[in-house]
């Protein structure tokens, strides 16, 4: 006890000390754009170079079965905001949700669903502010309804303090200055995107280092146009093959970890690091013609695995062992419970929640999920899609179709391509895991397609 005693003398004596150690942890979470599960040189991939987000990876926890909520980026969006399943929220696909996007052949047409998170949601950015948190909101959002968005549904109604280049645009018109982008003034012609936010994502830690901060740098890139500065998009010209379908998207994904890299050692630079619980994620899978997907099937708009199983990563030192590796399945919906619990937060009821807190999974400690469940009845932009959802439960999948009602059965652990459908030979397999997502439907109140009038004559 006498030697603890001036410790604790010390802590007493100094209010900044006690104030460091009592604070909640500061938030960053950086969310890309169209960033595919195999992207990354720390998933795999040989022909880019990804360094600062492969140390991010060394340093903290990577997961290999990581969800999006959605195969398209706004309804994962509202997930991560909200806690909440794209079905529950009825805001299903990437708004706006365009009656040209079905096919003229259909049966059906996509389910009826908002353009915009209404403002009634509670956000994790509302929720964090109660905390004492200042809230930052840098890059895409796209939950604001039609063209530009509409102020009354944008992250400063929403719980940010701050929004940076949010609207609703789902792309940049271009990735250099001038952007053309809704509360994005311009600043230097040619400037590059992903650069520009990261020097608003360090202004706005510089601004707040001393009290928690929630900073969402959801970067537009690397979402199509295809475009990059010509130093990067050289240096790629030769680099085609399995793993990068675009030499230009190579060099996109470069520019990004750079941008990315920035922003990390401002954190080092501010003596935060250890302060901060740093996650790297994406909203959906790889865009089909410049992402390889391979070895998952598809791409984004597709409820296969290459349209919804994504890059994550999340560092938070003394907290998350280094160079971890965690297989267990995780969703969008997972973030909000795991924030508000980092934060110190009482927990919301879980019926108001489809995620679950991940804290126990992050420290090494015993934890248990259930099945995780995708509702995509809406046509994507690409109008390839079938409607219909599916559910992961352990190492099985099972994907059902609403045009025919038709079932695939995929052992995820044997066949990660999804290429051998097992619902013929696993009849009670394939009818328990649609029965399972039938009942979540219902609790969702999920919104169905609807069958198309035949055209009179």
């Amino acid at each position: 006890m006498v030697r603890l005693l001036p410790c604790v003398l010390l802590l007493l004596l100094s209010g900044s000390a006690t104030a460091a150690e009592t604070r909640p942890p500061n938030l960053l979470f950086i969310l890309i754009d169209d960033l595919g599960w195999s992207d990354l040189a720390c998933q795999g991939n040989k022909l880019v170079e990804t360094p600062h987000v492969d140390r991010l990876a060394r340093q903290g926890m990577r997961f290999t079965d990581a969800y999006a909520a959605a195969p398209v980026c706004s309804p994962t969006r509202a997930a991560i905001m909200t806690g909440k399943s794209p079905a529950r929220l009825h805001l299903t696909n990437h708004t706006p949700d365009r009656a040209s996007f079905t096919p003229d052949h259909s049966r059906l047409l996509p389910a009826e669903m908002l353009d915009h998170l209404p403002s009634e949601e509670v956000t994790i950015a509302e929720r964090l502010k109660t905390a004492g948190y200042a809230t930052g909101f840098l890059g895409k959002w796209h939950l604001s309804g039609d063209g530009r968005g509409k102020p009354e549904f944008e992250p400063t109604a929403q719980g940010f303090d701050l929004n940076v280049g949010g609207c609703g645009y789902g792309g940049p018109p271009t990735f250099f200055d001038p952007y053309r982008i809704p509360n994005l003034p311009d600043r230097q012609a040619g400037e590059y995107l992903p650069d520009r936010l990261a020097d608003e994502a360090v202004q706005f830690m510089q601004a707040h280092r001393d009290q928690p901060f929630a900073l969402f740098l959801w970067n537009y890139t690397v979402h199509w146009p295809m475009e990059a500065p010509d130093a990067l998009l050289a240096k790629y010209a030769d680099r085609k093959g399995p793993g990068l379908n675009d030499t230009r998207y190579g060099a996109m994904i470069e520019a990004m970890d750079a941008a990315v890299g920035k922003v990390l050692a401002e954190l080092d630079q501010l003596d935060l690091t250890d302060q901060t619980l740093v996650i790297f994620n994406s909203d959906n899978g790889g865009f089909g013609g410049v992402s390889d997907n391979r070895p998952l099937r598809a791409a984004k708009g597709h409820l296969y695995e290459g349209g919804i199983r994504v890059p994550l990563i999340i560092r938070w030192p003394g907290h998350v062992a280094a160079g971890s590796v965690s297989h267990t399945p995780v969703v969008s919906m997972d973030f909000f419970p795991t924030l508000a619990a980092v934060a110190g937060l009482p927990a919301e009821s879980q019926a108001d929640l489809d995620g679950v807190n991940l804290l126990p999974l992050l420290q090494g400690e015993k934890f248990t999920r259930g099945p995780i469940c995708f509702h995509f009845p809406n046509f994507a932009w690409h109008r390839s899609n079938r409607l219909g959802g599916a559910i992961r439960s352990g190492d099985w999948k099972l994907i059902e179709r609403f045009d025919d009602n038709s079932l695939e059965l995929y052992n995820l652990a044997e066949d990660l391509g999804e290429r051998k459908n097992l619902a013929d030979a696993m009849p009670r397999q394939a009818k328990s895991l649609q029965q399972q997502l039938a009942r979540w439907r219902e609790q969702t109140n999920a919104a169905m397609p609807r069958p198309r009038e035949p055209a009179s004559r």
